[in-house]
């Protein structure tokens, strides 16, 4: 479980299945394995308890530039969350194929690659770039759910 002591080296804790506001319900897989892959629904960043965490908003408008790396960074490990119950054993993954990130956008904001390279950056930091090098994109859009700055979507095979 190398990717494990990777996170506990730094100090990263996954979080628990999102905990979603009261009357919200969400009738899909969080991580749906199929075959040798594994498609991962768009998360958003989670604090240590599950919960939807901020700073929440537009970027650029209500929340920095950096807020919302670290907010991607922290997409990233709710993740990792997901392919864990998901897997059992985050070493299972052998290539991080496809990225897709969504940041909730001011008008004219352009920095999205800024943003999301919080996710890509830890990614590469746990995998390597053997492994976790990945294809990606990072588009501005007009709302995301509950206010959140960022949602990633990814496509990983495993073994």
């Amino acid at each position: 479980m190398q990717i494990e002591a990777r996170l506990e080296a730094l100090g990263l804790v996954l979080p628990p299945p999102v905990k979603v506001p009261p009357g919200v319900r969400l009738p899909f897989a969080f991580a749906r394995v199929r075959g040798s892959r594994v498609y991962i629904a768009g998360h958003g960043p989670q604090a240590p308890d599950g919960a939807l965490i901020g700073p929440f908003g537009k970027v650029e408008a209500q929340v920095s530039v950096e807020e919302a790396y670290a907010a991607a960074r922290l997409t990233a490990l709710a993740i990792l969350g997901s392919l864990q119950r998901a897997l059992g054993d985050l070493d299972r993954v052998t290539a991080w194929l496809r990225v897709f990130g969504m940041v909730n956008s001011s008008p004219g904001f352009t920095r999205q690659p800024q943003v999301i390279n919080g996710f890509s950056d830890l990614i590469l930091e746990l995998y390597g770039p053997e492994v976790g090098q990945h294809a990606r994109s990072a588009i501005g859009v007009a709302e995301l759910p509950f206010e959140i700055p960022v949602e990633i979507e990814a496509e990983v095979e495993i073994d």
